[in-house]
């Protein structure tokens, strides 16, 4: 729902974008006592995702122009982050933030953490705060487990509960991401029984193009079938595989070409995007340098 305001003087919209990630393996090595569990990843941004509006208010409130549907304020994570650096920064200016929703909820590509990244990342050069990146990254921490990665700004190994990052180089790739119509769990997947906890890990040295699987996916696969069903079609185009807990779904290409090609056989009851691979996020450089 539209709602009418005042921006004040400082009021200029601009507009920000929230990439998406894929997780091009994903293994669960094991399990802390506290109940969290310890991963290894790589996250490789996408240039497909969100797009927030965001003007500074000079009055001090935070306004969400458009809520989304399913998801009370308390859970909102632009809101959330934006509340949380104004009360770490005790800045007193304000934000209007209008959320484009484009990822999926529940789709495994890190559509909210995203958001909170950006709002994060933007907010502190609107409202010159001037935190460092690394700082950026604890609140981001607050906020979620993916938030940090978006923050930090470029495809990297991923361990720990995603709070250990390395940057890594890759090459240029194109995707084919399936979007099934199924908003995953996460907390359900890794809370199964039937989940594999104990992959053995490698160095963030030892990676290679290619490596791993990801272990979340035979659980989410027969608990989902349109999950399987869509994992099924594409793979018999490419190797393909499930990022994070799912629903999504996703195939890697040499160019777009060939990745639209697949894209175009496409049956009418799926859907999806064609992305290219990005090795750091579009709004990399709005944090200052250290960081």
């Amino acid at each position: 729902m539209n709602r009418a305001v005042n921006r004040g003087v400082n009021g200029a919209v601009q507009r920000f974008p929230a990439p998406g990630k894929l997780n091009l393996f994903l293994h669960v090595v094991g399990r802390r006592p506290d109940g969290y569990h310890l991963l290894q990843s790589v996250f490789r941004l996408i240039d497909y995702g969100d797009e927030l509006g965001i003007s500074v208010r000079d009055d001090g409130s935070i306004r969400i122009l458009h809520t989304i549907e399913g998801v009370p304020e308390e859970y909102d994570l632009c809101l959330r982050a934006a509340r949380l650096l104004k009360d770490r920064t005790r800045s007193p200016l304000g934000a209007e933030i209008e959320l484009v929703k484009r990822l999926p909820i529940g789709g495994g590509l890190g559509g909210g953490s995203s958001d909170a990244a950006t709002v994060l990342m933007v907010l502190n050069r609107l409202w010159k705060t001037g935190l460092s990146r690394s700082q950026l990254q604890s609140l981001g921490a607050e906020l979620g487990a993916d938030v940090p990665f978006f923050v930090f700004g470029e495809s990297a190994f991923v361990e720990g509960i995603g709070e250990k990052l390395t940057p890594v180089a890759l090459g240029p790739a194109w995707y084919l991401v399936l979007t099934p119509r199924v908003a995953v769990a996460t907390k359900d997947i890794f809370g199964a029984a039937d989940l594999r906890r104990d992959t053995p890990a490698i160095s963030p040295a030892h990676y290679v193009s290619g490596f791993g699987v990801n272990d979340l996916q035979p659980v989410t696969c027969a608990r989902h079938p349109e999950v399987a069903r869509h994992l099924e079609w594409l793979s018999a185009h490419a190797r393909a595989s499930m990022t994070g807990s799912g629903a999504c779904v996703f195939a890697a290409f040499d160019s777009e070409a060939r990745a639209q090609e697949v894209f175009a056989r496409l049956p009418a009851d799926m859907r999806g995007f064609v992305a290219a691979g990005l090795n750091r996020h579009p709004l990399y450089d709005l944090v200052a340098a250290p960081g």
